[in-house]
């Protein structure tokens, strides 16, 4: 992702300290002395906290969490409170991805390797993947063994739906951004992680690749001619039965790497259909993420962030319009004119939020909020966190906290954050 501040970071936090705590820092914007970790802060709408010390927890469903750290994986049943069971994982600082199925299996990964666990962490083994023809997908091997790539990581957080009731998992590679080139892929599994396969890959794209690889080398498909950085949000409309999926990043030459796709999925053939709905620059609305679909409307964020002319503004904001009106902005309705780039957004229970940023944003960790399905916003800078992007929107778990993950920058690993929205 391509990000910059218009406004120097430090006179920016030199005049809010001036402003003091609570002072405001533009329309509807409040910077919060924030909450220590374990501790419980509050806003006008919702209270927060940081995860306690322990494992990492990186994911959650009802009131299981699955954490990692210290060379363990880690199980909770009750919201990351206390935790149930550890085992050995030499390689957990590598985890990039966890998901918990209705089933109760725990599907995690390290960089490219995919592991599933059916008893509650007591054992797991490793999965390999099937490609569109049902053959081993088996990641590359890197010239650099420090470099494998991230085949499965993704960089939103809501990744299981119920089709019929089935349940499938879907979700994208968000890649290419550090940790080595590696090939773009919507995965899915619909027999509770047992099998993964290959929903859609994407072409290959000379702009991450190894160094000296000649082009019969390259990572990607080869016939598939829609070519991108990673993925940002792969979201499913129930009304529709249809997945929708937003990529990025720009145009280096090789054509444009945002695009909109739209998927169905045919259970009794197990075979996907995909359509590319729009291929854009990233100045562009659809340059986006945080999908989301309510009361036969679809709601998303845009992250644009490309080259514009001088007199104009970047066409991002929060977005929402009927799908079948997705490619004609002019029956678009903003519901926020965001200031900073927003790339992931979580609507449930009529509450909807979305994280900035960070290194494009002059807040240090800005949140957009609205309580009311986007009718009223409020936006909170939860500054003593430092620069963190909020990422990974979770839904609630039995306690009624949202989780996030805090990023340094945009990209490394740093916190985990709870919001609790108010009655």
């Amino acid at each position: 992702m391509n990000m910059r501040a218009n406004v120097s970071r430090r006179g920016f936090l030199g005049a809010a300290a001036a402003a003091g705590v609570g002072g405001l820092l533009g329309p509807g914007a409040i910077r919060l002395r924030a909450a220590a970790p374990g501790k419980v802060g509050e806003t006008k709408h919702f209270h927060y906290r940081l995860a306690p010390a322990g494992p990492y927890i990186d994911s959650q469903r009802d009131n299981l969490a699955f954490g990692f750290g210290e060379g363990k994986i880690s199980l909770s049943e009750d919201c990351g409170g206390s935790w149930a069971r550890s085992t050995p994982f030499p390689d957990a600082e590598n985890i990039t991805f966890s998901c918990f199925l209705k089933n109760g299996n725990i599907i995690f990964a390290t960089r490219e390797k995919l592991f599933l666990s059916n008893d509650g962490l007591k054992t797991f083994h490793p999965i390999t993947v099937k490609d569109r023809q049902g053959k081993d997908y088996v990641p590359h091997t890197p010239k650099d063994p420090n470099l494998p790539g991230w085949y499965f990581h993704p960089l939103d957080g809501m990744h299981t739906w119920e089709i019929d009731g089935r349940e499938i998992l879907v979700w994208g590679n968000y890649c290419n951004v550090q940790g080595g080139p590696v090939p773009v892929n919507i995965f899915y599994s619909t027999d509770g992680g047992e099998t993964v396969k290959i929903a859609y890959s994407f072409g290959r794209n000379p702009s991450f690749q190894e160094k000296g690889n000649k082009p019969e080398s390259f990572l990607g498909e080869i016939t598939t001619p829609v070519l991108a950085r990673h993925v940002h949000n792969v979201a499913y409309n129930p009304a529709e039965g249809a997945f929708y999926a937003c990529t990025g990043d720009i145009n280096r030459g090789y054509g444009n790497e945002c695009h909109w796709l739209r998927g169905t999925y045919d259970a009794k053939a197990d075979t996907w259909t995909w359509k590319v709905l729009i291929s854009v620059n990233s100045n562009s609305r659809y340059k986006s993420g945080g999908i989301n679909f309510h009361d036969g409307q679809m709601y998303w964020a845009a992250d644009a962030n490309g080259p514009k002319p001088a007199n104009e503004k970047h066409d991002r904001g929060i977005f929402r319009c009927a799908p079948a009106d997705f490619t004609d902005t002019s029956k678009h309705t903003k519901i926020f004119d965001a200031e900073f780039e927003m790339a992931n957004m979580l609507l449930e229970d009529g509450v909807m939020f979305a994280g900035h940023c960070a290194p494009a944003s002059t807040f240090a960790t800005g949140i957009a909020y609205s309580p009311d399905l986007g009718k009223t916003w409020t936006e909170y800078d939860l500054a003593e966190f430092g620069p963190r992007s909020p990422t990974r929107f979770q839904s609630k778990n039995s306690d009624g906290w949202f989780r996030m993950d805090l990023r340094k920058g945009w990209i490394d690993r740093a916190d985990v954050l709870f919001i609790k929205p108010k009655a």
